[in-house]
């Protein structure tokens, strides 16, 4: 086949190229080439198992095209399909006409069991994949959520409010909870990107509360010491079961004998 340089078109002067659908570099259609007349509607004959189906589509229309018409008659999936013209496996981009298929031109359908477990396992992966992204979006609410209650609490104890330290330990075991998940989760791309940020942020709350359970230890340990030194003045005061003042001769009266 003699090869046309796009940029001269064989000495014919220059011309616009365009990509056709399946991969085919043509020129560029004018207005006196869409005046003229459509390429011409061909029927051919496909057999598919013991049945054969005839299909009426254009002659310029690729093999891709003719499987996805065929998928309504057979029920098979056109990434499932293999076209068999001349003893020869077709590609799905290739032009009709170009491979000399004509006016009631007969090809064999087969199924392609290869192309059919890759397609599943792509299906496969793709459901996982959304399920993953699912489960991290949910995941990422819930967060927000519990890092509203870190907030509060952080606002109560800046303010010298009193937060009580089991609130503190039940709100790190559900953030604790949300990272078991996250690390159950398997994932790749952008997935993975979200899983990892989703488990800086627990991390990061679980921080703030550790401080805030130290912060709340070292104002109970504070309270405990205030109270031992209260009490420990107050055992000091003498009591009124002792000998008066010293010097004061006691009020006891002596029966002498």
């Amino acid at each position: 086949m003699t090869s046309i340089n796009p940029q001269t078109n064989g000495g014919l002067g220059l011309r616009e190229w365009e990509l056709r659908p399946g991969g085919m570099l043509v020129q560029k259609r004018t207005d006196a080439d869409q005046n003229r007349v459509p390429p011409p509607t061909i029927r051919v004959r496909v057999k598919y198992a013991s049945i054969y189906h005839e299909i009426h589509i254009s002659s310029q229309a690729t093999f891709g095209e003719l499987k996805k018409m065929l998928t309504g008659r057979t029920g098979l999936h056109h990434e499932d399909q293999k076209l068999v013209f001349k003893e020869k496996e077709r590609d799905s981009k290739a032009f009709l006409d170009t491979a000399g298929v004509k006016d009631k031109s007969k090809m064999v359908l087969e199924e392609d069991p290869i192309s059919q477990e890759k397609r599943y396992l792509e299906m496969r992966k793709t459901a996982i994949f959304e399920k993953a992204a699912k489960i991290v979006s949910q995941i990422s609410l819930d967060l927000d959520r519990l890092a509203a209650q870190v907030s509060d609490l952080e606002s109560a104890i800046s303010r010298g409010g009193k937060v009580a330290e089991k609130d503190v330990v039940s709100l790190v075991e559900l953030l604790m909870n949300e990272l078991l998940k996250l690390e159950s989760i398997t994932a790749d791309g952008d997935v993975k990107l979200q899983k990892k940020m989703q488990v800086r942020r627990v991390h990061k709350y679980v921080e703030a509360l550790d401080l805030m359970k130290m912060k709340l230890v070292a104002v109970q340990q504070q309270q405990a010491v205030v109270i031992t030194t209260h009490w420990e003045t107050f055992d000091s005061i003498p009591t009124t079961s002792k000998q008066g003042q010293e010097g004061q001769p006691s009020n006891f009266t002596w029966n002498l004998l």
